[in-house]
């Protein structure tokens, strides 16, 4: 017996939909489902990473991660754990064949409708495939949703967030879960080390210079913006090391282009050496968010 009905893949920012099952059932409550997930994908940014929306004879299940989310209609009888097993595949199985500039720059609904064949295979796995061939997959995921649950909502709670009805049901949101990143390498934590000495050698000389700068004269507003941006771009590019984050490309030359910019500034003030250590240390830095990468799907769910 078939448990999940439909899916789709969305655009979290946005909702803009990018691909999705192309067999779906014409029953005037099914059809009023997937014109509820159609609203409920409008909102997703403002959710948690995993939510469900429950009906009478429906449910809505979702799993975003970074700008992509995927979405399901299953039975009310469909387990938690291999609704969200399902989504955690097709999320892996999306980004995995698709990057996210082009996910970014689709523009028209439905962009990688091809998609649909990867979909289909998912769903029909999960649906006739014995759930005992994926205990250990589904245990796993079971012990993510025990540990961290995913918001709950009604349909109707869809039809609020898109402002059709007056008042809303108070809903308790848990933080989203994170990437999995690949572990951290004993020469990251050495790049995590420096970056942190240099972040606080920047806060050091940028107070001491402020304390100094407001005794004495105004002067000096630039070179304490010199050690100061520098200083929060140190810290952010421990964030980026350790987190995974959108755009991280830019985010990192962004972030090594104000510090090289700030310690060039405060030549003078810095001997030559100590500007190349600090420089050399947010290149080490930049390597190494670049080269720590997402963990490679496991074939957990046994597709």
């Amino acid at each position: 017996m078939s448990m999940i009905f439909f899916a789709c893949v969305v655009r979290v920012r946005d909702g803009l939909p990018l691909s999705a099952s192309t067999d779906f059932y014409h029953t005037q409550d099914f059809l009023e489902c997937r014109r509820r997930l159609k609203t409920l994908g409008l909102h997703l940014a403002r959710y948690p990473g995993r939510g469900s929306a429950e009906g009478r004879d429906f449910s809505i299940h979702f799993s975003s991660s970074g700008d992509v989310a995927c979405m399901a209609i299953c039975s009310r009888q469909c387990p938690a754990a291999m609704a969200f097993c399902f989504l955690e595949t097709l999320w892996w199985e999306f980004t995995a064949s698709y990057d996210t500039t082009c996910i970014g720059l689709a523009s028209r609904p439905y962009a990688f409708l091809e998609f649909d064949s990867v979909i289909q295979k998912i769903k029909w796995h999960f649906n006739y495939v014995s759930s005992s061939q994926m205990k250990s997959s589904l245990e796993k995921i079971q012990e993510e949703l025990e540990f961290q649950p995913p918001v709950v909502l009604t349909l109707e709670d869809t039809d609020v967030a898109n402002g059709m009805m007056n008042g809303h049901t108070p809903m308790h949101l848990e933080p989203a879960p994170n990437f999995r990143m690949e572990p951290v390498t004993a020469l990251g934590i050495l790049s995590l080390i420096l970056n942190i000495m240099c972040a606080a050698l920047n806060l050091i000389r940028g107070v001491h210079l402020a304390e100094h700068s407001l005794q004495v004269a105004h002067e000096e507003i630039g070179n304490i913006l010199a050690f100061l941006i520098p200083f929060v771009a140190c810290i952010f590019q421990c964030y980026l090391y350790l987190f995974y984050s959108p755009a991280r490309t830019m985010k990192v030359v962004l972030m090594l282009l104000f510090i090289c910019l700030g310690n060039v500034y405060l030549h003078g003030l810095r001997n030559v050496w100590q500007i190349l250590f600090h420089i050399g240390v947010a290149f080490l830095s930049s390597y190494q968010i670049l080269t720590r990468q997402l963990q490679e799907k496991q074939s957990d769910c046994g597709v």
